[in-house]
C-alpha cells in the first residue's frame, strides 16, 4: 500500500525479522517460487486484502472519479519526478553512469520546463524516458540473491531482497534532506501513482483479488513472473516489470 509516515516504523521489525531469516531460506528448485513463510504471508495477504476492500479500493475510486485524467496524470508525473534522485543515486552505485546522467538530465528538464514535474517534456520532447531503479535493483546487480517470497503487511508482494531494498530506499531517500522526513518524501512519491494505478487497473486487480479461487497464490505467481521478466530485461540476470510496485506502493521491488 502507500508509505504513510507510520507505515515504515510499523513494518520495520517484521521486515528485519524476515531479512534475518533469509540465510535459512531454501533455494527454489527448478525455477520454482521459494515460499517458506507461506503461513505468515497468507496472514499478510488477508490484511492487505482487507485494507484494499476498506480503504484503497474506495479511495482510489473516489480519486479517479473526482479528478480528471489530466490532473491525475500530472500528480503522478510530479510524484515520479520526486523519485528521480533516488534512481540517479542507485544508478551511480550500480556503476551505470550512463543511466545516472540520463536520469539527472530527465530530472532537470521536468523540474524546470515541466513545472516541478507536473508535465513530462523529458519523455515527449527530449527522448529521455524514465529509467527507474532502486536499492533492490542495486542488490541484484551486486549479486545478492532474491531470497524467499514475502507478502508484507500494507506493502504487498515482495521478496527478502526487495524488502531490504525497500527499507533502504525509504531511509536514504535523497528528498529527506529537503523535507527532514524520509517518510514524508515516500508519501509524496508513491501516493498519487498508487491511487491512480488502483483506479485505472481496477478491473484487473479486482479479478485477481476477489474473483480468483486462491488470490494469494495468484498474486504470488503474478508478482514473481513479472519480477523475473523485468530483471531479465534490466541486467540479463533476473529482472521484470512489477505492477505491484505501484499497486501496493512500489515495493521496490525485488530486484
Amino acid at each position: 500500500m502507500i508509505h504513510h509516515p507510520s507505515f515504515s516504523r510499523v513494518c520495520a521489525l517484521p521486515i528485519a525479522i524476515f531479512i534475518g531469516l533469509s540465510a535459512c531460506s531454501p533455494t527454489p528448485q527448478g525455477g520454482g517460487i521459494s515460499d517458506p513463510y507461506e503461513s505468515a504471508n497468507r496472514v499478510s495477504h488477508s490484511v492487505n486484502k482487507g485494507v484494499d476492500t476498506a480503504v484503497l479500493r474506495p479511495v482510489s475510486q473516489a480519486y479517479g472519479t473526482v479528478l480528471p485524467n489530466g490532473v491525475r496524470r500530472s500528480l503522478s508525473n510530479f510524484a515520479s519526478n520526486l523519485d528521480e534522485p533516488r534512481s540517479m543515486v542507485n544508478h551511480i552505485v550500480q556503476g551505470d553512469l550512463e543511466d545516472a546522467a540520463h536520469t539527472f538530465f530527465r530530472f532537470a528538464v521536468n523540474s524546470t520546463i515541466g513545472v516541478l514535474g507536473l508535465f513530462d517534456p523529458a519523455t515527449g520532447d527530449f527522448g529521455l524516458a524514465e529509467r527507474e531503479t532502486g536499492f533492490g535493483d542495486t542488490l541484484a546487480v551486486w549479486g545478492v540473491r532474491q531470497g524467499a517470497y514475502l507478502e508484507l503487511p500494507l506493502f504487498g508482494p515482495s521478496s527478502e531482497r526487495a524488502a531490504l531494498g525497500l527499507v533502504v530506499d525509504i531511509v536514504t531517500n535523497p528528498l529527506s534532506s529537503i523535507t527532514n522526513d524520509s517518510t514524508e518524501a515516500s508519501v509524496a512519491t508513491f501516493a498519487p501513482p498508487v491511487l491512480n494505478t488502483r483506479y485505472e487497473l481496477s478491473d484487473t486487480i479486482d479479478a485477481l483479488l476477489y474473483e480468483s479461487e486462491d488470490s494469494y497464490a495468484q498474486s504470488r505467481l503474478f508478482y514473481s513472473e513479472n519480477r523475473r521478466f523485468q530483471l531479465d530485461g534490466q541486467n540479463s540476470a533476473e529482472s521484470t516489470f512489477d505492477p505491484y510496485d505501484e499497486i501496493f506502493g512500489e515495493v521496490e521491488g525485488d530486484r
